[in-house]
């Protein structure tokens, strides 16, 4: 079972730039970031296939964010450009850690990951 630990949070202007990082403690077949602002619920905001690679992302955030991994460090990123307020809430690194049910749901919804990091608080102001 993988142990996974967020960073990188902060308040910071509209327009503004944060990297997230997430670390993990075991071997991972599928990750992603999830976000939630109060009242509303978890909104996956992108996802990783780890072989063969590849990305995904919602539509609110294509562009402007980057999902990214350092298997020699044990580290998911996210790196999130051109901020607005609308960015703002919790974000939870998720990781599936068995490849047995690595199709079995799709890349955005939370049933497909059965890790999970605390959080990291991401504020964004106007």
């Amino acid at each position: 079972q993988v142990h996974m630990v967020e960073s990188g949070g902060d308040s910071v202007q509209a327009g503004g730039s944060l990297r997230l990082s997430c670390t993990y403690t075991s071997t991972v077949y599928r990750m992603a970031w999830f976000r939630q602002a109060p009242g509303k619920e978890r909104e996956a905001v992108a996802g990783l296939l780890i072989s063969p690679r590849e990305t995904y992302y919602a539509d609110s955030v294509e562009g402007r964010f980057t999902i990214s991994q350092d298997n020699a460090k044990n580290t998911l990123y996210l790196q999130m450009n051109e901020l607005s307020t609308e960015d703002t809430g919790m974000y939870y690194c998720a990781a599936l850690t068995s490849g047995e049910g690595l199709l079995r749901y799709g890349w955005a919804r939370p049933a497909a990951y059965n890790s999970w990091g605390q959080g990291t608080q991401v504020t964004v102001s106007p």
